[in-house]
């Protein structure tokens, strides 16, 4: 596993990994990331390999804007304007879904979509200018991570493993982000 630290100079690094259909484990706003091109129904498949994830549980996808989010789910005025209130930040939001990325960031035509607000990921976000499928960097049941030694304990003996780490250090205490439900009119919330 290549490991690279979170500077604009290593962009070109990270963008080319996507591309590639590669697995990246990333610092966010909240705790460290597994990514990949949320179009890329091989490489997403991977990441529910390598975390030992239930398929029945779709990803999550990071997209730069609410324009991109538009692309891929169906946004009236009111949920617009909800999002413009969180977004960027540490909440996923369902919506409705549009076709058009891997089948497992779907589940029963509804997709959970997210503006990070993390400087380093936005520039990816950007600079890729597709969404970004994300899950948090750990095996399945056991605690999300924000410090990176535990983040390399956890995939350094599986089989199938990341292809790139980015080494941001130790994150800020934070917790994964909140989910809210906005598909049935009035907002649900999923996760605090």
């Amino acid at each position: 596993m290549e490991i690279v630290t979170a500077k604009k100079e290593n962009l070109s690094v990270v963008l080319n990994n996507l591309r590639e259909g590669k697995i990246i484990i990333c610092p966010t706003d909240t705790v460290y990331g597994l990514l990949c091109d949320a179009a890329n129904e091989k490489a997403v498949g991977k990441i529910f390999e390598i975390k030992k994830r239930d398929k029945s549980k779709p990803l999550a996808v990071f997209v730069k804007d609410i324009k991109m989010a538009e692309r891929f789910a169906s946004i009236n005025e009111s949920q617009k304007k909800f999002l413009k209130k969180n977004w960027p930040g540490a909440v996923t939001v369902i919506l409705k879904a549009k076709k058009g990325l891997a089948k497992l960031t779907y589940k029963n035509n509804k997709i959970g979509l997210r503006v990070p607000d993390y400087g380093f990921l936005g520039l990816v976000l950007r600079d890729f200018g597709k969404p970004i499928a994300q899950t948090s960097a750990n095996i399945s049941g056991k605690p999300a991570v924000v410090k990176i030694k535990e983040v390399f304990d956890q995939f350094k003996s599986i089989d199938v493993k990341p292809d790139l780490m980015i080494d941001e250090g130790d994150l800020p205490k934070n917790k994964p982000s909140k989910v809210m439900d906005l598909t049935e009119g009035k907002i649900k919330t999923l996760r605090k």
